[in-house]
């Protein structure tokens, strides 16, 4: 099993935006995009400053980028005050998000082969299933096309129209999943098994024995889905963020 802190790791990795700034052992990002993970402060690493002041100065930094503070938190967060803190300064809890990981079986893995379009081609389609505005899908290919790890990205199409994508990023022997989106009206339909199928298959040829996702922990389809691929929950996270900007 990978070591909780090491999938953080891969987890942060893998959301790097191109801006983001280290502060006493907290991971700072400032992407304007959808992804919470790229627009929030992280507190992985002990840190030695007073609590109250940092928070002030993050609450301070993300106010001039003309952003919401936002405030990832899980069980490994440092300090582990952090949490009750930030709610006694009115911070609502929202997006509690699973991170499960499974061992990358060969034997679960058929399924039809899945296209695989260009970056610049493909975050556009995953935009569209989700019906994100252009400024964000703009900020979704910017982190992605700046990461340097190798990545897959994957589209089912029918007569033109995007049924559901998928995304890779390898890393240390781990292949993590994301964007795994399957337009509304054709649910039910094997898409997204294809993709994550097709996916892990890709990840297990560049030398992957571990595969990492994310989850909504209410979506129970998804959670459904990935437990038939083996995967199990290592840890749960979820965000802190004042009500008018928990979004």
């Amino acid at each position: 099993m990978t070591d909780a802190r090491r999938l953080e790791e891969l987890t942060l990795n893998s959301s790097a935006p191109p801006g983001q700034l280290l502060y006493d052992g907290w991971l700072l990002r400032f992407s304007p995009g959808k992804a919470k993970r790229a627009r929030s402060v992280n507190a992985v690493y002990p840190s030695r400053l007073p609590l109250a002041a940092k928070i002030d100065h993050c609450e301070r930094v993300y106010g001039e980028r003309g952003l919401p503070a936002i405030f990832r938190l899980s069980g490994l967060t440092d300090p582990p005050a952090l949490d009750t803190t930030l709610a006694a300064r009115g911070y609502e809890s929202f997006s509690p998000t699973l991170v499960q990981v499974a061992g990358v079986d060969a034997a679960a893995l058929a399924g039809p082969e899945v296209a695989s379009p260009a970056l610049a081609d493909w975050f556009d389609r995953v935009g569209e299933l989700r019906g994100s505005p252009v400024a964000h899908r703009e900020a979704h290919l910017a982190r992605l096309s700046a990461l340097p790890l190798p990545m897959r990205a994957v589209a089912v199409a029918e007569a033109g129209e995007t049924l559901a994508t998928g995304l890779a990023i390898l890393e240390d022997g781990h292949v993590g999943l994301f964007d795994v989106v399957t337009r509304e009206a054709h649910r039910g339909r094997g898409h997204a098994r294809a993709v994550v199928a097709a996916l892990l298959r890709w990840g297990l040829g560049q030398g992957a024995s571990r595969a990492y996702l994310q989850v909504d922990e209410g979506n129970a389809p998804a959670l459904a889905l990935y437990r038939r691929f083996g995967f199990e929950t290592a840890y749960r996270y979820w965000y802190r963020g004042r009500p008018e900007e928990a979004a």
